[in-house]
């Protein structure tokens, strides 16, 4: 390469005034460091009013390549300044018209990276779709190239161009980063929540990693962890800077979150289905494949991994069989001259999750692709294990059956223990808010005397099933026990909403439980029974009481041992109002 060939002596100067900013990419489950994305500044130094004006004069006058280069050097060998350089990536933009300039050629960035001792898989080339609407984008062009030449390659703003999904399907890159439009206030927005999962699965299932980018709030970075995102970028972890040494290894106050997530529970419960399959490595030839084969002959599927132990598909023993039956197939797998490529086109993507993924986000993942031969397993971003087909049924069998043995067995909804779960992670979480309602039914003893134990259970059924139609699937609704009951919702609307929905709730039982008296009590309007105290006594005729609390994620850990005991209090003055609801919020 010549160095600065085609770059005049004032644009010499210009990048010499320019300097590199680093904001790290860190592992959304642990809080360690797995990335840092370069970012140009210094350019009103120059004379330009933003980064994008520098690029496109460069691009005006025909040097953008030149420029670029030169630009690479300078980065790459800032890079090599922040402690352990080596044990991390660097995501590096690209300008996407590369490749309508006539000083383009191949090979370039390599020599660099080998003169600052930096390892190709190292370095991730960033492209976005800023110039599509331009027509000069050439982003498919970018993208083809730089994984020809197997460099990992991440589209940035995912979600607001036009070739987002089509790139997924043509070139499937290695990496996404979601926009930050999409990830403002997400945990407030069901809208986008539903959006940013859909790109989350959908990327894990093809074996693509995912980027949360630009997270400022801790309720941000919880909402994005508990969809599934891999990594996380933005002012709540660390803003830009210029002085390498204030990149950190590890993020304590995210490993402080982290482990006061939830999320990390369930993690024992899938350790002991994970298969610790010795994985093959991108570069091995078709010989050492045919050889682990031979010394592994229950491995019918292997996870492929690259020289950082980061994994990046399935090895399917059966793709290779019409080769090992051929006369000449042995000798055609074992040539050398192509062996890095054949290796490659042999690889299949696989969805890969974090061994803090909850069981959840397991079954999800799975049950939306039939196809799927199991999920590969990382931890801290390398490979852990392989959960199979087999083993992931296991533990949805395992979970069928907790569900199953947690229903109360009457009206099937979950039991106490799940309810006081739920309640816990209410308590425990502080990321979003929710509205709490606990529902009695009223003068059930009474009519439960009158009437049995036949037509009780009947009057408890019509309520379960008056909430199961009445009230939408994003609503947790369990049974306590006897005639209680217990619903929830983290609210994306506003409550007022949620209110008028739950008086619905007690109008439409009061009214449908008229139907399970006589036609002398239903007119009547009331019965005559006994209370406790073994006297006679009239009852009004089946309702039921509601006791409401909104509990905002501002104030929830204060008042978190006390939930119970507010909702329970609520309960007694709901049987007192008229209307037979109590509205209360935390302050």
């Amino acid at each position: 390469m010549k160095k600065n060939s085609c770059l005049t002596p004032a644009w010499k100067k210009k990048i010499d005034k320019l300097d590199i900013a680093f904001q790290p990419i860190i592992n959304i489950n642990t809080g360690r460091i797995y990335a840092v994305e370069a970012l140009l500044r210094e350019h009103l130094a120059i004379g330009y009013k933003s980064i994008f004006d520098v690029f496109d004069a460069v691009y005006e006058e025909d040097i953008l390549y030149c420029f670029d280069l030169e630009l690479r050097r300078k980065v790459f060998k800032k890079f090599t300044t922040i402690q352990e350089y080596e044990q991390m990536k660097l995501f590096y933009n690209l300008d996407n018209r590369l490749f309508n300039t006539k000083n383009f050629s191949t090979g370039n960035t390599l020599e660099i990276l080998n003169e600052f001792n930096i390892k190709k898989e190292n370095l991730c080339f960033e492209i976005s779709e800023r110039h599509e609407l331009e027509k000069q984008s050439g982003m498919d062009k970018v993208l083809q190239h730089y994984q020809n030449e197997n460099y990992l390659v991440a589209i940035d703003d995912f979600g607001t161009g036009y070739a987002g999904y089509k790139l997924l399907f043509d070139a499937t890159p290695e990496v996404i980063k979601i926009d930050r439009y999409f990830l403002q206030d997400i945990q407030k927005d069901m809208k986008k929540r539903l959006m940013v999962k859909s790109i989350t699965h959908l990327a894990i299932q093809l074996g693509i990693q995912v980027v949360a980018e630009g997270i400022e709030t801790k309720e941000e970075y919880l909402t994005c962890k508990d969809i599934g995102c891999h990594f996380v970028q933005g002012y709540f972890v660390q803003k830009p800077t210029l002085i390498t040494h204030e990149i950190l290894q590890n993020y304590s106050d995210i490993v402080k979150i982290m482990k006061h997530s939830r999320r990390d529970k369930d993690t024992g419960n899938i350790k002991k289905y994970i298969s610790k399959i010795d994985p093959i490595k991108k570069n091995n030839s078709m010989r050492e494949i045919l050889a682990y084969f031979k010394k592994y002959q229950e491995n019918a599927i292997v996870p492929v991994v690259n020289d950082a132990k980061e994994p990046i598909g399935l090895f399917f023993e059966t793709d290779i069989k019409e080769y090992l039956y051929s006369p000449y197939g042995i000798s055609i797998l074992s040539n050398e001259t192509d062996m890095k490529s054949r290796l490659k086109s042999f690889v299949r993507s696989c969805p890969s999750i974090d061994i803090n993924s909850d069981i959840e986000t397991i079954i999800e993942l799975f049950s939306s692709n039939t196809n799927a031969q199991g999920i590969i397993v990382t931890k801290n971003a390398k490979y852990y294990g392989f959960l199979s087909a087999n083993n992931i049924i296991s533990i949805m069998n395992e979970e069928n059956i907790i569900i199953a043995r947690d229903q109360n067995p009457l009206t099937k909804l979950p039991g106490n223990r799940v309810v006081e779960k739920y309640l816990s992670k209410v308590q425990e979480s502080d990321k979003t808010a929710y509205i709490l309602c606990y529902f009695d039914l009223d003068n059930f003893k009474a009519f439960n005397d009158v009437y049995g134990f036949r037509l009780g259970d009947r009057a408890i059924q019509l309520f379960a099933d008056i909430i199961n139609k009445n009230l939408s699937s994003k609503y947790f609704k369990g049974h306590i026990g006897g005639d209680d009951f217990f619903v929830a919702v983290g609210p994306d609307k506003k409550e007022t909403n949620y209110t008028v929905e739950l008086k619905n709730i007690i109008t439409r039982f009061e009214n449908n439980a008229r139907e399970l008296y006589s036609v002398e009590d239903r007119n009547r309007g009331y019965i005559i029974s006994k209370d406790r105290e073994a006297k006679e006594k009239h009852f009004a005729l089946l309702s039921v009481s509601a006791a409401v609390l909104f509990v905002n994620s501002a104030n929830k850990s204060q008042y978190k041992q006390e939930i119970n005991l507010i909702l329970s209090q609520l309960k007694k003055s709901a049987k007192k109002e008229p209307q037979h609801i109590c509205l209360s919020s935390l302050l």
